[in-house]
């Protein structure tokens, strides 16, 4: 039960803040608490829509002197739930979505609430960009906090890796700068650490030259995916840090490039996406087109348009997971596939597989993300429309994980999973980096404020 709040002290709130103030039962809030999540379904005491970095630390400071729990909602998905809190306050900073690229300096500052698509539109026309998420619906604070894989990492490292400075504001309400050389330590802990320490209001990035993109997406019927993947992973093994990709396994969707006679029917894909022009992909992806597939899109694609491609409607239920493994031989491979062909009837659900390596592997390695090593990410990503699915769904996703358990490394991207425990959060960042992580989260959040997260225990 959350506390009593007075109207004085909301009427404060109101006052303070030059963004916009919801509680239960006013105009908006239905809308302001829904997720992109369709599983979850909260009921926050009062929801400060922020507007400036002022009105985040006020709406702190107002929800740490009502006592309500505090949760934050930057611009993106928050699958597992934790931005939208009962009977909390939320932080929602989806008004502070500014972008401004300096192209002379190859620099971009990004407010907390931006997502991916607030990026990618303003660095497209500068012809540059940064490693950002795969669906354009991402929110840039939360993606890059967390570690940050997509498909540029192999060329540009993970979006932490071209993290150059962040503006936090602190449990006390105070405004905190990091970055080499001031508060050093926070700033290696927002390399993976995510929002254990504060709310981001605005983070600073490297940007890089990206004059063309294209991709080959390459569709299959289920029988040839064995073949498929195989040969996908033997290119991959030799892929230029300029490749990225994966493997889907999903239902064809109703889109106009698939025939009538494939849509909503399982299909197998292979994805190369390439910093470069489309006669290259093509050259390089051959082997795979020698396996005839059913249907071939083969094209050059600005980043922005990629970004979007594969992007998850809102309101659909989901529920996902991932392992990073050492390797992914034969035996994994059909391991893989048998899981793949066994996707739930009747669900959107896909069935991943991630291309690493290149310079995510070869990155930085003092920063708490020892996933990065890996070569190859399994990522089941269930979503469904029918509650009805829910169990057969989620059982689905826990089995993807125990079955190529056996290739995984203990560490997991944990941007992918959801609640999935203490020692999966102690294990993905490993138990030294854990424990210097818990320091700094002791310095600058000691009550734990923010903890509806992949949460990091202060240490004491």
């Amino acid at each position: 039960m959350a506390p009593h709040i007075s109207e004085s002290a909301l009427a404060g709130l109101v006052d303070d803040l030059a963004g916009e103030v919801i509680i239960p039962g006013g105009p908006g809030y239905d809308e302001a608490r829904a997720l992109h999540n369709g599983m979850i379904d909260r009921r926050p005491s009062v929801i400060a829509q922020c507007a400036t970095q002022a009105d985040v630390s006020n709406a702190i400071l107002f929800g740490r002197e009502a006592d309500l729990p505090i949760a934050v909602r930057g611009g993106g998905h928050s699958v597992a739930g934790t931005s939208m809190i009962d009977g909390a306050l939320v932080v929602d900073l989806r008004r502070m979505h500014g972008v401004v690229v300096d192209p002379e300096d190859m620099t971009v500052r990004i407010e907390g609430g931006a997502t991916m698509a607030h990026l990618d539109h303003a660095c497209q026309p500068f012809h540059v960009a940064t490693t950002g998420g795969r669906a354009s619906t991402t929110g840039v604070g939360g993606f890059t906090l967390g570690g940050g894989s997509g498909w540029l990492e192999r060329k540009f490292g993970l979006a932490s890796d071209n993290l150059l400075a962040a503006d936090l504001i602190t449990a006390e309400g105070k405004h905190v700068h990091a970055d080499t050389a001031e508060n050093s330590e926070l700033f290696w802990a927002l390399h993976g650490g995510g929002g254990n320490f504060g709310v981001a209001t605005s983070l600073t990035m490297r940007v890089h030259p990206l004059p063309r993109m294209s991709i080959s997406m390459l569709l299959y019927l289920p029988d040839d995916a064995p073949e498929v993947v195989r040969t996908f992973r033997d290119l991959g093994l030799n892929a230029p840090d300029e490749m990225g990709g994966g493997i889907v396994y999903m239902p064809a969707p109703p889109e106009p490039f698939i025939p009538e006679e494939l849509v909503g029917k399982l299909v197998c894909g292979a994805l190369f996406t390439y910093a470069g022009p489309v006669e290259e992909v093509r050259e390089f992806a051959a082997p795979l087109f020698a396996l005839k597939p059913a249907v071939e899109i083969v094209t050059d694609i600005p980043y922005v348009d990629l970004q979007s491609m594969m992007d998850d409607p809102p309101g659909l239920r989901n529920y996902w997971s991932a392992e990073y493994l050492r390797e992914f031989n034969d035996e994994a491979v059909d391991v893989f596939c048998d899981r793949g062909a066994g996707i739930p009837a009747g669900t959107a659900t896909q069935h991943v597989l991630f291309l690493m390596g290149g310079a995510v592997a070869a990155g930085p390695s003092q920063y708490p993300q020892p996933w990065r090593t890996a070569p190859w990410a399994v990522h089941p990503f269930a979503t469904w429309e029918d509650p009805a699915f829910d169990e057969q769904a989620k059982q689905w996703v826990r089995d993807v994980r125990a079955d190529v358990r056996p290739w995984a490394l203990d560490a997991t991207y944990l941007n992918f999973v959801g609640a999935e425990g203490e020692q999966r959060i102690v294990s993905s960042f490993g138990e030294r980096n854990y424990r210097r992580l818990s320091a700094v989260k002791a310095q600058y959040d000691p009550d734990n404020v923010f903890r509806f997260n992949q949460n990091i225990v202060p240490a004491g």
